[in-house]
């Protein structure tokens, strides 16, 4: 477990990032340039290592896909919520009911068994992500329009993860991850020209939150995703995402001095517990 460990504590300073950079740069502009960064580090270390490519353009476009899922789909619509003003709670419950979404669809899609031990865990575990943000739910009015890009970064990452698990788990990291980032950029590209001034403030803040998300996430926090893709259940690894917004609080009361209050703390217990119902092998 030492890899999930590492991701859950990785994955979980990407909500921090996001806070930290967005007022410096609109959504999509601050992905293009993440995202543009991370190909371009890729394929630094593809040239390097002498990486594999893939053999068919069919996998070319799995890896597609799934960038265009996982990272353009997922973090289009979680910095949009945020920059929308959804505060951060409500956003993090949103993007919470990934693992139930993961497991109602891991059996038809990719034949997997959901046991009831493992379904009770899933409910336990979003209960306890809803205490833990139960303080951060105050929605304004203004708020509404943002939910519908949290709704976009749930459907994102839960079909992402599928489809990572059926048809890019044994890709190569280096040459896949690039592909994929490079799919995201893409998109982004177009998008942010239409839709944004573009315009970034160089700021501090904004350098040193580019540099994490863009080396510290984009690149080790989704590697050990994939490999926990490659190694276990879809069901079973989307469980962590539970254990995300616990860890973020924990963060953001010592970076920011966020209160911690006694029912947060009861459910970041009910999370792990429900986590490991989930992730217990029998």
């Amino acid at each position: 477990m030492p890899i999930a460990a590492l991701f859950v504590l990785l994955w979980s300073t990407g909500f921090i990032g996001a806070k930290v950079g967005l007022p410096y740069a609109e959504p999509f502009t601050f992905l293009l340039v993440r995202f543009l960064i991370v190909t371009a580090l890729l394929m630094i270390l593809v040239i390097a290592t002498r990486a594999p490519w893939p053999q068919s353009l069919r996998q070319v476009f799995h890896l597609g896909t799934t960038g265009v899922l996982i990272h353009a789909t997922f973090l289009i619509g979680v910095f949009s919520c945020i920059y929308k003003g959804v505060p951060a709670g409500v956003t993090a419950l949103i993007v919470g009911l990934q693992p139930l979404l993961t497991a109602a669809f891991a059996g038809p899609f990719l034949g997997e068994k959901v046991t009831p031990r493992q379904w009770v865990g899933l409910l336990l575990g979003l209960i306890g992500v809803a205490l833990v943000v139960q303080n951060k739910l105050s929605l304004r009015a203004d708020d509404l329009g943002g939910l519908a890009w949290g709704l976009v970064a749930l459907l994102g990452i839960t079909a992402g993860a599928l489809y990572q698990k059926k048809h890019c788990s044994m890709m190569d990291l280096r040459t896949g991850a690039m592909i994929q980032y490079a799919a995201a950029a893409s998109i982004l590209f177009i998008l942010a020209p239409i839709y944004e001034t573009m315009k970034i403030d160089w700021s501090r803040e904004f350098v040193f939150a580019l540099f994490w998300l863009s080396i510290v996430l984009s690149v080790g926090a989704i590697t050990l995703l994939y490999l926990l893709i490659r190694r276990g259940k879809a069901s079973s690894v989307a469980s962590l995402f539970y254990l995300v917004p616990p860890c973020t609080a924990i963060i953001a009361y010592f970076m920011f001095g966020e209160t911690l209050e006694l029912t947060a703390i009861l459910g970041m217990a009910l999370a792990v517990m429900g986590v490991a119902m989930v992730t217990w092998q029998d």
